[in-house]
């Protein structure tokens, strides 16, 4: 009976322990991504070719998500989102696995002491305080608390594994490194964190239930099987994207290959760049060295790894298209949105890229709209106006896949700047499918009564309005190059362009009323499909104006100014 219980007590404990730390791990990470979002985004906006900085960027990202499947994951979404070539990814995949080493480090230090009053803190910061920032930081503490106290609850639940027996003669056979590591392997595509593999290794080790020889093993296998994710990730996503996970595991399993034979050596450079306690035997010796060098053997690893493979980042990539190419090109719908990847809403700074990516695309199917509006307004066939309603369809298809998913980003946790950003880029989009509504509705209708009633418009007039046609279409194409690129300049010069297109209309609307006067069969009802069309193309420049403007005060709101619209507090 003892012994049940006692079994009973050991899988409950070291069970409830990994999930206390698994669940520690994702509120650190999400608080973490909530607090760096942007940051990270800005520093990816810098990433130029240098492969150097790539690495950089990975070791980054990946201490703040945590693992380097997750950032691998990441990278898929951001070439999803075509934020990013796979080329660049490779650097950053190579500095993912340095990334990972920052938590073996932080649990190799025995400071488990600490982990309850790190989630009081944690709570208390997050429950009293009125700070965005400060609640965040408050999470970030208690999930390394919930971390540090599920690793001693599952310290405390090993414990008897020092003599039994059964348990002695299995870790014996951990002796094999192709063993270990397919342990290792298994053990991190099922949990889907090599940082938790990592964790339970330094409990193991603290514990005195495992040497570090066994221990490298199972590490070098957890970077084989934290591929698991990546490349699920990368199911049914672009050909660039599948080229990413397979650039992560392919870094992976090669570095593996490279180590395996090479495990005591591995060891004793780990062991010559550890802390030794001297006058230590047995079991407490191992309980107290091996933690540190489990870590510093995984850090080894993955430094001597990214040094290796770092000067071969465009060799990889040439591997990788090659093992990997192009597919055929297919015709894509018109109305599945491209960039609008579920995993980017885990980071909502970069989610928001991603729709203002989508958000361009839609935009240019709206300058390709209003481009294809003359002639057909002034003198095309019935057959012609399909077309503009063809593609209107399409933009409203697009339209509402944005709209589902900006209202999946609003129920993350968003800055007051993100919410700002959110709601202009709501208001975009809005803008852009009602252009396709002033094209497929007022502007299809008026030419249908052209038609009705055999109204031609004079080649001269037709020249005029063509002339302010152009205007327009430049207007909406800076509007969309301004949300492209963030560029406030070029959307100010959108909106200068009002004068202009104010005294075209004026002239215009001069030249028709001259005309009035012509002796030409109905030229009543010409004036009025003309005049007709110049305000349903002055409804569109106040539309790519507007756009142009949201443009500008998201730029207000991202640098900190009052947007001049915004009434003045007294």
């Amino acid at each position: 009976m003892d012994n049940v219980f006692a079994s009973f007590d050991l899988w409950v404990g070291l069970f409830g322990g990994l999930a206390l730390f698994l669940f520690g791990m994702d509120i650190l990470t999400r608080s973490l991504k909530r607090a760096t979002g942007d940051h990270m985004k800005a520093i990816l906006a810098r990433l130029t070719g240098n492969r150097f900085m790539g690495v950089g960027l990975g070791a980054g990202v990946t201490s703040v998500v945590q693992s380097s499947s997750v950032t691998t994951v990441i990278m898929v979404g951001f070439i999803s989102a075509g934020l990013m070539t796979m080329e660049q990814s490779v650097a950053v995949i190579i500095g993912a696995n340095i990334g990972t080493t920052i938590t073996a480090q932080i649990l190799a230090f025995k400071i488990t002491k600490l982990a309850l009053p790190m989630i009081s803190v944690g709570f208390l910061l997050n429950f009293t305080s009125k700070s965005e920032s400060w609640r965040e930081y408050g999470n970030i503490l208690l999930g390394m608390g919930m971390i540090f106290y599920g690793m001693t609850v599952m310290s405390g639940a090993m414990y008897p594994l020092r003599t039994y027996e059964p348990f002695v003669n299995f870790m014996t056979t951990l002796e094999n490194p192709l063993y270990a590591a397919a342990i290792g392997a298994a053990f991190t595509a099922v949990v889907q964190s090599s940082s938790a593999t990592t964790g339970i290794l330094i409990v193991m080790g603290s514990q005195g239930l495992i040497g570090l020889t066994p221990a490298i093993g199972i590490a070098l296998g957890a970077n084989i099987g934290t591929c698991v994710t990546a490349l699920l990730a990368a199911i049914g996503k672009p050909r660039e994207a599948v080229r990413a996970a397979t650039v992560h595991t392919l870094i992976n399993v090669v570095g593996v290959l490279i180590w395996i034979g090479f495990i005591p050596q591995l060891a004793a450079m780990a062991r010559a760049i550890s802390p030794a306690n001297t006058g230590l035997t047995g079991t407490t010796l191992l309980a107290t060295d091996v933690p540190r060098q489990i870590a510093n053997a995984h850090t080894l690893f993955n430094v001597i790894n990214a040094a290796l493979f770092v000067g071969f980042t465009t060799q990889i990539a040439r591997l990788v298209n090659y093992l990997l190419p192009d597919k055929p090109e297919l015709v894509e719908p018109e109305n599945l949105p491209k960039f609008l990847d579920p995993v980017l809403l885990l980071t909502p700074a970069i989610a928001l890229d991603a729709a203002q990516h989508e958000i361009e695309r839609l935009g240019r199917r709206a300058i390709k709209l209003v481009n294809q509006v003359m002639p057909v307004a002034v003198s095309g066939p019935r057959t012609r106006l399909a077309d503009l309603i063809k593609l209107d369809r399409s933009i409203d298809a697009l339209h509402q896949s944005i709209i589902a998913y900006l209202g999946e980003i609003s129920l993350t946790h968003l800055t007051k700047v993100q919410s700002v950003r959110l709601l202009h880029l709501v208001a975009v989009v809005n803008d852009l499918e009602q252009i396709g509504d002033l094209v497929s509705r007022d502007l299809v209708t008026s030419a249908k009564k052209r038609l009705k009633e055999s109204v031609v418009v004079s080649p001269e007039t037709a020249k005029i309005i063509g002339k302010f046609h152009k205007r327009v279409v430049k207007a909406l194409q800076g509007a969309i190059d301004a949300l492209a690129r963030g560029d406030a300049g070029t959307a100010n010069d959108v909106g200068l362009m009002k004068i202009k297109l104010r005294q075209m209309s004026h002239e215009i609307a001069l030249h028709s009323l001259e005309r009035l006067t012509a002796d030409e069969p109905k030229r009543v009802k010409t004036y009025k499909r003309e005049i007709e069309l110049i305000e349903i193309l002055d409804g569109i420049f106040r539309l790519a104006r507007r756009i142009a403007r949201s443009q500008i005060d998201i730029a207000n709101a991202e640098s900190g100014i009052k947007s001049v619209d915004e009434p003045a507090k007294k």
